[in-house]
């Protein structure tokens, strides 16, 4: 399904349960939305909100469907509401540029501090958003460590134990017969985990791509593609394309 099409069709999709994994021998759930909940910390992680991407695009003389924020800030609603977690991580780039939430619509902006009401919320900076989020509520940092994990925008090199982090925008794509289906996904081999992009807007990088090089152990890898009306768990070996 197209994210920016999720949030027509969100009652459905928020019935649907996610799949239960481990990160560094923490439980976690991967939710068909998008974003991970730790139950033992009543945590939210969401990554790549990439909030204000049509304003940041019309700034720049490129015109594109200004209904992104919107959209993005449904999806999450429903997610916390699945979940009324304690804490709410945003794992960076969660605008799309330096001054995104500087200037953010005063009709998002009171969404979010509802959303926020009654809950801590930590926005870990970015590279598309180094500076943090003004007026908002909760706290700008560039990376955290909770719960026996570290949470930070982009992964480490090499193989890393306890780290969940976005940027990559991971996806993957399953051939079957002549059909091939390219899907955001969770990525992760029990030590670390990447999360998919939860902006409407964000496309993906496959698993494949040089980027992902060495962050992984490829015996162990597991793919939680997005799916439709599900979310389908693959391993690395069993993907093709």
């Amino acid at each position: 399904m197209n994210r920016l099409a999720l949030a027509r069709d969100i009652s459905g999709l928020a019935a649907i349960p996610g799949i239960e994994t481990s990160v560094h021998g923490i439980a976690a759930v991967c939710d068909p939305l998008g974003a991970l909940y730790l139950p033992d910390a009543g945590l939210l992680v969401v990554s790549d909100l990439h909030l204000e991407k049509g304003a940041a695009f019309a700034r720049r003389g490129m015109m594109l469907p200004p209904y992104d924020t919107l959209a993005t800030l449904t999806v999450l609603a429903a997610v916390i509401s699945r979940y009324d977690p304690k804490l709410i991580v945003s794992l960076g780039d969660n605008f799309h540029d330096r001054i995104g939430s500087k200037h953010l619509p005063e009709n998002f902006r009171a969404l979010i501090v509802a959303m926020a009401r009654g809950r801590e919320w930590i926005w870990v900076n970015g590279n598309h958003d180094p500076d943090g989020v003004v007026d908002l509520p909760g706290a700008s940092v560039d990376e955290m460590h909770y719960a026996g994990l570290t949470f930070r925008h982009e992964p480490r090199n090499g193989l890393q134990s306890g780290e969940i982090a976005g940027h990559l925008h991971p996806s993957a794509t399953v051939r079957r017969r002549e059909r091939s289906i390219r899907r955001p996904c969770f990525a992760t081999d029990g030590a670390r985990l990447l999360m998919p992009a939860f902006g409407v807007m964000s496309g993906g990088l496959d698993l494949g791509h040089q980027a992902m090089k060495g962050l992984f152990d490829w015996g162990s890898l597991v793919a939680h593609l997005l799916g439709r009306n599900r979310i389908y768990s693959v391993r690395y070996g069993n993907l093709r394309g």
